[in-house]
Order: C-alpha cells, then sequence, then structure tokens
C-alpha cells in the first residue's frame, strides 16, 4: 500500500467543501451584471413615475 500525506488529503477536502459552498452561493445570490442593471433602470423608472404624480402644495 502507498503512503498517504495527510495534509494534502485534508487540505484537498477543505477546497472541496469550499468550492461547493461557492457554488452554492453563486446559484442562492448570484445574479449577472444584465440583471442589476435592469433592476436599477425599473426602480429608477418607479420612482420617476412617482414623481410625475406628484402635487404642489404652495
Amino acid at each position: 500500500m502507498k503512503p498517504v500525506n495527510l495534509n494534502k488529503v485534508r487540505k484537498a477536502k477543505a477546497r472541496a467543501a469550499a468550492k461547493s459552498q461557492a457554488d452554492e452561493n453563486a446559484v442562492r445570490f448570484g445574479r449577472t451584471k444584465a440583471q442589476k442593471d435592469l433592476d436599477k433602470a425599473r426602480a429608477a423608472q418607479a420612482v420617476a413615475r412617482l414623481d410625475q404624480h406628484k402635487r404642489d402644495t404652495e
């Protein structure tokens, strides 16, 4: 049987765990730049629409 370097095994296991956590976070929180820009544009449009309906109180 071939000897095993336990440090390499431990580090490989930690890397795999970190990679799986990163993939899970990317699915849960990740959005493309286009999606973020679209949300910003929609929010700005909603604010502009509300501002157009304001009454002047002078």
